[in-house]
């Protein structure tokens, strides 16, 4: 089963092409590494996958689910973690969560318990009551997450949630993703950090509008270092 899919997306600022003939699908329940360098086109791919923007051609399935002929259904599967913090950061973390889960239609018992759970798995019950803005970029990514798994999507797109955060933080993270994938989320994750991505995962190369390999990471490294084959791709090694 086919968790995201993408056909034949192309989009353009001007004269300049971020996206050229893109297409993909990541099977239910993977982690998907997107990986490219910055610039390469990843953070117009989620605008279009999330319908900030609308592709004028090509198809988007999420979860199955036409995302141009059934938006509301589409988008109801997706949960979503974005390069830039979109907390309220006068608000607390429960304060965060409750809103959202409201937008969503959850109030009440339904509410509290999605938010508890949510909470309990990222490890933030503790800081419930703290405000966003006194929480570090570690603990804001936990909050985003957990805020991002409230409505029980089946496809998570976090694009470069570890800029920004120290070693242990990343690590954390990026294992909690993996963690998802293993109980059945369907897992975007963008980075331009090859240490993020395990050598089972799926992989996708995007450099300069196109995808230039998809695979498992092991066997797109082959008999080198991902992180070389990567240059490589990319034209960036020495």
């Amino acid at each position: 089963m086919t968790g995201l899919e993408a056909q034949g997306l192309s989009y353009a600022y001007g004269p300049k092409q971020a996206l050229d003939d893109v297409s993909f699908s990541v099977a239910a329940g993977t982690f998907c590494a997107l990986l490219g360098p910055n610039g390469a086109g990843k953070s117009t791919l989620f605008n279009l996958l999330t319908r900030l923007f609308v592709a004028p051609s090509g198809t988007i399935r999420i979860a199955g689910h036409d995302l141009r002929a059934a938006p509301r259904a589409a988008l109801a599967e997706l949960g979503i973690v974005f390069q830039q913090t979109t907390l309220d950061l006068d608000l607390t973390v429960l304060q965060n969560l409750s809103y959202f889960a409201a937008l969503h239609g959850l109030s009440g018992r339904t509410a509290r318990s999605r938010i508890d759970a949510a909470l309990e798995q990222l490890d933030m019950r503790e800081r419930a009551g703290e405000k966003a803005r006194s929480l570090n970029g570690g603990h804001r990514r936990r909050t985003e997450i957990a805020r991002a798994l409230l409505h029980d999507p089946s496809v998570l797109l976090l694009d470069e949630p570890t800029v920004g955060l120290d070693a242990a933080a990343r690590a954390s993270i990026t294992d909690y993703a993996h963690g998802l994938a293993g109980q059945g989320k369907t897992i975007l994750w963008a980075t331009h950090l090859t240490d993020e991505v395990q050598p089972d995962d799926a992989l996708i190369i995007l450099h300069r509008a196109r995808i230039l390999a998809t695979g498992t990471a092991r066997d797109i490294a082959g008999d080198t270092t991902l992180q070389d084959r990567f240059l490589t791709l990319t034209g960036a090694a020495a």
